[in-house]
Order: structure tokens, then C-alpha cells, then sequence
């Protein structure tokens, strides 16, 4: 059979508006992640948290870095090494947004973490 290929994703998590819980269709996308990385040796992990652009702006980085947090634990709790895992929070950036909105605006696609994995992740 031919080899296994590492997957680099991105896999991309969507959270309800001001939360950072992991929903079960979040949870869904974060197995398949989990089971994609078993093809990538210990390659780096890289967790980029978003938000959209409602709420404050320095919340927003805050919540973002607990959505990437979330995302990290569900992560460890299933076999990947804390070690190889890192976490960045953008906030509501605007060069990062999936959806380009104005100010205020919620908007489920740019309330995300983006997955990862192998060498120049989260660039």
C-alpha cells in the first residue's frame, strides 16, 4: 500500500457568538484533525484563534487565545503531545477575517481556530 500523507489541514473549528466551548460539530472536525496527525510523525501543531468583529477589540485577542486554548486541550486529551502544540490568537484582525465585515459585526466564519500541522504552520 502506499505510504500514509500527512494532512497539513488547515482544519477549521467555528464557535458560537463570545464562547470558546467546543461543540460536538467542532469536536467532529477535531477527531478527524486528531486522527489526520497520526500521518505526520511529530510534526509542529499550530492553533490560530479568531474572532469576529463585534466586542472590543483586546477581548476579542483574548477570546480568541481561549477558543486556540480549547482546542489545545480537546487536542491533548486525545494523544497529541502538548509539546508539539502551539497557539496564537488573532483576535478580529481584519487581514485574517474569512468574511470581510464592518465593525460590530458577528459573523460565525471569522469566529474560528484554524489547525495546522508540519513545518511553517500558522504562518
Amino acid at each position: 500500500p502506499p505510504a500514509a500523507v500527512c494532512s497539513p489541514g488547515p482544519f477549521i473549528v467555528f464557535f458560537d457568538h463570545n464562547k470558546s466551548d467546543i461543540t460536538p460539530e467542532a469536536a467532529s472536525i477535531l477527531d478527524n484533525a486528531v486522527a489526520a496527525y497520526q500521518n505526520c510523525g511529530n510534526a509542529q501543531v499550530m492553533l490560530a484563534g479568531f474572532a469576529d468583529r463585534s466586542g472590543n477589540p483586546k477581548y476579542n485577542v483574548g477570546l480568541s487565545q481561549r477558543r486556540a486554548d480549547a482546542v489545545k486541550a480537546y487536542m491533548g486529551s486525545r494523544s497529541i503531545p502538548e509539546g508539539v502544540m502551539t497557539t496564537q490568537a488573532f483576535g478580529e484582525d481584519p487581514s485574517k477575517l474569512r468574511v470581510q465585515t464592518a465593525d460590530g459585526v458577528r459573523e460565525v466564519q471569522n469566529r474560528r481556530v484554524e489547525i495546522t500541522y508540519g513545518p511553517g504552520s500558522g504562518n
